[in-house]
């Protein structure tokens, strides 16, 4: 069955609450499912091995994963703006699907959590766009049709959805947030099975 690829990193658990939220989203699209990965942590001293199956969680992602997918949908956590480093190493590896244009045409989406509400989660969004549109990806937003971009003042942009973690990375997503999350696994899968056609 086609599938949409939901791609991320999490460090505290936000993120990967997300991914799970627009899984669910996608799993409201007819003929398509949802398959969630992670990366592995790097390691700031030297390239470290990690067991190619992690101890809880999903499995990790391999190119094959991506590859094959029928959309992709990426998160991250803010780092300073930006996506955090162990997705960023992922993406690095990514040249072989570039070189075969593996991506282009794909649907692809973003979303992203951080510790305060201007954290940077925007320019986290648009870090992890800039690949995908060297991979010739389709980039898919939420549109204002999604009334709660108009009345959130937790987490949530055109660009993709946002979570709002707080200071210990504690505060649980909201009913706004999951919402958004939902609605873009959905349009992701939608418009990835109209190109299926």
């Amino acid at each position: 069955m086609p599938y949409i690829l939901v791609l991320y990193y999490s460090r505290y658990g936000a993120t990967a609450e997300m991914a799970n939220h627009i899984a669910r989203g996608v799993g409201e699209i007819d003929g398509l499912e949802a398959r969630i990965r992670t990366v592995p942590t790097v390691s700031t001293v030297c390239e470290a091995v990690e067991d190619d199956i992690p101890a809880q969680g999903p499995p990790y992602a391999t190119l094959d994963d991506v590859r094959e997918c029928a959309g992709l949908i990426l998160g991250s956590p803010t780092r300073f703006g930006n996506m955090a480093a162990p997705l960023k190493y992922f993406i690095d590896g990514m040249g072989t699907l570039w070189l075969s244009g593996s991506l282009a045409g794909k649907p692809a989406a973003v979303f992203s959590s951080s510790s305060s509400l201007h954290g940077g989660q925007e320019t986290t969004l648009l870090s992890m766009m800039l690949p995908l549109l060297h991979h010739g990806a389709l980039i898919v937003g939420l549109p204002y049709t999604e009334t709660e971009l108009l009345t959130t003042d937790s987490g949530g942009t055109p660009y993709g959805p946002t979570h709002v973690a707080g200071d210990d990375s504690k505060n649980p997503l909201t009913d706004e947030e999951k919402r958004l999350c939902k609605a873009l696994g959905k349009r992701v899968g939608d418009i990835a099975k109209r190109l299926l056609k």
